[in-house]
């Protein structure tokens, strides 16, 4: 690997945009090293253009069983922090054939039909949680939004989407923290990943006993169909994906873009004079605050000289290196978007990102979360169209990992 002193990721994600910069500072492809131990290399691509080439080539992997040689001879245990996130078994790290089988599968469950009949609810849902809000503000204290909004939407939403009892959702809710958690003892990320398969094989088996019109029961009738198509483990292992990057992205979106508008007032003035919509605010949040930072890992199926790509010259990620998506970096990349990338501009004309991912691994849950984001995001502005935050930047803290980009907490007043 090309660079002789590789950049050490910050495994609490305290400086997330400090370290994109870092990362874009020393190349368009660079070598890091990933929370540990064990100590894993890999490279870091914050080049847009770059990633995006690579994130469509059939020479990059996601399958650590059949392209990532340490993981395959065992050298890559449980007990490093990212196992969990590069041991599961679903299309998330399915490759070829595999990964079109499952998506197709999914696709199938997970259709437009059903996210869009999902709207009213959402409606219902955002509604209910403002009244919680309105009666926190009346009394005058601070509300955090991130516990009392940004948490609680997009978990009854999926609650509701898998036809789980709304009861659970703390609990997944508590999972999902803890798998995101790159700081935390690898042994409770692998405990909670295991509780969480838990919980879904006990609603696998109640959606067998009496389906729903859900996506679970969905799930079921695709795998029961055809028993041959998705395994067991494929179909609670593809629950436990869509619970945790349909529940922590979309947490992320509201957090950030409701902080983005609290501090930057001149952008919220666009939207309410009309010179910019909440399509835009929603485009240039995730492009300036990805909710996924990085995304472990894709492998080098074969050599791959990154001057075909349109990179440097004389780098070459070797076969079987694994890849570093570093979407917080590309989104803020001077190279497409300017001197002033870092800037929140919801009138900026090109707000392309890399958010949710690009190619065969785009996330089937976009539409859900900017559906989530369209509705809440204006209710809550035009509801309380005085709020302000009730806490330095400082108090507002981040999420402890590399991969999540979110503040701890979200406290707010009527100003």
């Amino acid at each position: 690997m090309g660079n002789p002193t590789p950049l050490v990721i910050d495994a609490t994600g305290h400086d997330i945009h400090g370290e994109a910069a870092r990362i874009r500072e020393t190349g368009p492809a660079t070598r890091v090293v990933l929370p540990g131990p064990p100590t894993v290399e890999a490279w870091a691509v914050s080049s847009p253009d770059l990633l995006k080439r690579l994130l469509t080539d059939p020479r990059v992997s996601k399958d650590a069983r059949q392209h990532w040689p340490r993981f395959a001879a065992g050298e890559i245990t449980p007990e490093w922090p990212l196992f969990t996130w590069v041991a599961v078994q679903n299309m998330f790290t399915a490759y070829g054939g595999d990964h079109k089988r499952l998506r197709t599968l999914v696709a199938k469950a997970f259709t437009s039909r059903r996210t869009n009949a999902l709207r009213p609810r959402i409606e219902e849902i955002t509604e209910g949680l403002l009244d919680r809000v309105e009666e926190g503000l009346r009394r005058g204290e601070a509300v955090d939004l991130r516990e009392e909004l940004c948490y609680p939407l997009p978990i009854q939403v999926i609650t509701d989407l898998f036809g789980l009892p709304e009861e659970r959702g703390l609990e997944l809710r508590e999972l999902v923290d803890k798998i995101f958690d790159t700081s935390a003892d690898p042994g409770e990320m692998t405990a909670a990943y295991g509780r969480l398969q838990g919980v879904l094989a006990e609603l696998v088996a109640a959606k067998r006993e009496s389906p729903g019109d859900d996506l679970t029961s969905g799930l079921i009738s695709a795998r029961d169909e055809d028993d041959t198509r998705l395994s067991e483990q494929e179909l609670i292992d593809t629950l436990v994906l869509m619970i945790s990057a349909g529940h922590e992205t979309t947490v992320n979106l509201l957090d950030q873009a409701i902080h983005a508008l609290l501090t930057h007032p001149e952008q919220l003035a666009h939207v309410r004079e009309g010179r910019a919509g909440w399509d835009d605010v929603i485009e240039e949040t995730l492009r300036t605050e990805a909710p996924v930072a990085s995304l472990p890992l894709r492998y080098a199926v074969a050599d791959l000289d990154l001057a075909e790509f349109g990179g440097p010259e004389g780098v070459v990620i070797g076969r079987g290196e694994p890849i570093l998506a570093a979407y917080a970096a590309a989104g803020r990349s001077p190279e497409r978007h300017g001197k002033d990338a870092d800037v929140f501009d919801v009138t900026r004309a090109d707000k392309e990102h890399l958010a949710f991912g690009h190619g065969v691994h785009f996330c089937l849950g976009a539409p859900l979360g900017r559906m989530e984001a369209r509705i809440a995001l204006p209710a809550l502005f035009e509801r309380f169209p005085s709020l302000e935050l009730a806490a330095g930047e400082g108090g507002l803290g981040t999420v402890e990992s590399f991969i999540s980009n979110g503040h701890r907490r979200l406290p707010v007043r009527e100003a």
